[in-house]
């Protein structure tokens, strides 16, 4: 008796590909007969008096805000204010350690602690002194320079 020329295999892939076929003809089918098609109305999405959105269409007189138009600005504000305020500030060494050299200002207006380096010193200051410096953003933040013990 001779072999059939067809191996396991080959039966495999050959009813998976059938079986694919078939389920693909159920679901066009099924699509076809059993679901309606979905209409625009189906389809539109609402967005209510607090912006979320619903699909309900809201109702036709609804309560509206009155804005006066004296209210709305167009133009970006003017940034002269930053400019108006006086670059030096003083403060209070509330923190400094002179073997790793760093510490730490509290501002005598804010209350602010700013980080000092012993690099940005002028003058060699302790805790407790009185200092004047300028603020300047450093890599993680406000960082103090120009560090001088206030007379």
């Amino acid at each position: 008796m001779g072999r059939s020329q067809e191996t396991f295999n080959k039966k495999e892939v050959r009813n998976k590909k059938e079986k694919k076929r078939k389920e693909k003809a159920e679901k066009r089918n099924a699509r076809r007969d059993g679901e309606k098609k979905s209409s625009l109305d189906d389809m539109i999405a609402y967005v209510d008096a607090n912006g979320n959105i619903v699909s309900t269409p809201p109702p036709e007189r609804t309560k509206k805000d009155e804005i006066k138009l004296e209210d709305i600005e167009i133009s970006v504000p003017k940034g002269g204010s930053v400019s108006d305020e006086d670059p030096i500030k003083k403060g209070i060494v509330s923190f400094f350690n002179d073997s790793k050299g760093f510490g730490f200002i509290k501002n005598s207006d804010t209350k602010q602690d700013v980080f000092v380096h012993i690099n940005n010193v002028i003058d060699d200051i302790k805790e407790g002194n009185k200092v004047t410096y300028e603020v300047e953003m450093g890599q993680r933040g406000p960082t103090a320079v120009n560090v001088k013990i206030d007379k």
